[in-house]
């Protein structure tokens, strides 16, 4: 419920914009990625402190504020009447989320490490269907009630996401003990970057990120291209962006599954593989069938990204700061969702729609490159460290 509220708007933000007032086809452009990366950048900011509290007073609490707060600045958006109204409350969006974060960290830490692929393969499918209901249900409600409503609507459901987690969400949390030392968010990030191979991890986080998010917020234009003289081009541009939504949660709890069994790692590479191939594609399409059979097959591809991306992380995180590592893996994510959507704002303003989908694919190579180079040796030593360790308990 959640991401369906905070993802309702992604297939008529563009034309939200141009409902308040922009004609100019480069302002529109300019405008959406400003908006769609405003979120992101005072998420970025703000993440750390939220992953540092839900460390020391539980994730659960964490849930519970960013659903509550984000519920009563969606609701606001329906009532702008400027792109800035509209800028400024995106901006405290997201100073107030953090939802995804807390519930990745409280699902990672409440599981055993053996089953971590699939229990967080599992959240990431309970999110996907939510991104999948967003768009689905922010389109068909543009068309029937107007553009506006559609907020109001959101709204109440993330409100109701936050009671749901109030009332039949529980945590096994042990709060810190008074004498352990302070310490403030540089020197938590020190900490964290220390663990090799998180840092490499957070880069790869973000570049993925970037890779991703970055053509989300562009592909109602490139339905509006694909499909002209259509009468339902919101719901057609909710269809699109729900194909690759509904592929991923398919695909998650199973590739998650598949991690625990072979290597997180192993998925990873191969999923980011099978992404670079759909995704190449897209930018040739000339029929709107063909974009959405492509991006249904990009999404099956992404499911077994960042679950195993999380998995990865939960490995590697210091023993009592996962909410805190999980944070800055969140700043890596939003960082990457910024540089993304601006990019790919700037590129298709200048070089046309279809290069963006080239720049992803691009993006997702050096994600492959960067993993084998930086991550994969720090997994194999681990291996045959544990291996070597239980070769001399065998002889003792």
């Amino acid at each position: 419920m959640a991401m369906a509220s905070t993802s309702s708007i992604t297939p008529f933000l563009p034309l939200y914009l141009q409902d308040l007032g922009l004609t100019d086809p480069k302002k529109v452009l300019f405008w959406s990625g400003m908006i769609y990366g405003a979120n992101l950048l005072t998420a970025f900011l703000f993440s750390p402190l939220w992953g540092k509290l839900a460390d020391r007073y539980g994730r659960k609490v964490m849930l519970v504020r960013s659903g509550i707060g984000m519920a009563i600045t969606i609701t606001l958006m329906g009532v702008a009447t400027s792109p800035v109204h509209l800028l400024l409350l995106r901006l405290v969006n997201g100073v107030l989320s953090g939802f995804g974060p807390a519930a990745i960290a409280l699902t990672a830490t409440n599981t055993p490490k053996e089953r971590g692929g699939y229990a967080l393969g599992i959240l990431h499918s309970g999110a996907v269907a939510g991104t999948i209901c967003g768009p689905l249900l922010g389109g068909l409600m543009a068309d029937h009630f107007g553009l506006r409503e559609v907020f109001f609507y959101t709204g109440i459901s993330i409100f109701v996401a936050a009671l749901i987690v109030i009332f039949g969400v529980k945590e096994t949390f042990e709060k810190k003990v008074k004498t352990e030392k302070k310490t403030d968010l540089i020197q938590d990030f020190k900490m964290i970057v220390a663990r090799k191979p998180i840092a490499s991890l957070f880069v790869s986080s973000a570049i993925l990120r970037a890779a991703m998010i970055g053509t989300l917020p562009l592909i109602p234009l490139y339905v509006q291209h694909l499909a002209t003289g259509s009468d339902n081009l919101v719901v057609l541009a909710g269809i699109t962006s729900a194909s690759m939504g509904i592929a991923n949660m398919i695909t998650a709890p199973y590739l998650g599954k598949l991690g625990d069994k072979f290597g997180s790692h192993r998925v990873f590479i191969y999923a980011v593989l099978g992404a670079i191939v759909f995704s190449i594609p897209q930018a040739f399409v000339h029929q709107l069938w063909q974009l959405i059979v492509l991006r249904f097959c990009t999404g099956a591809c992404i499911g077994g990204m960042m679950p195993s991306m999380n998995v990865l992380i939960r490995q590697y995180a210091p023993i009592g700061m996962e909410s805190r590592t999980y944070s800055y893996v969140n700043c890596a994510v939003l960082l990457g969702g910024l540089a993304g959507s601006l990019g790919m704002g700037v590129i298709a303003s200048n070089f046309g729609l279809p290069m963006i989908f080239l720049c992803a694919a691009g993006l997702l190579i050096l994600s492959n490159i960067w993993m084998k180079m930086k991550v994969f040796p720090h997994i194999t030593s681990r291996k045959e460290s544990a291996a070597l360790a239980g070769g001399q308990e065998i002889i003792k």
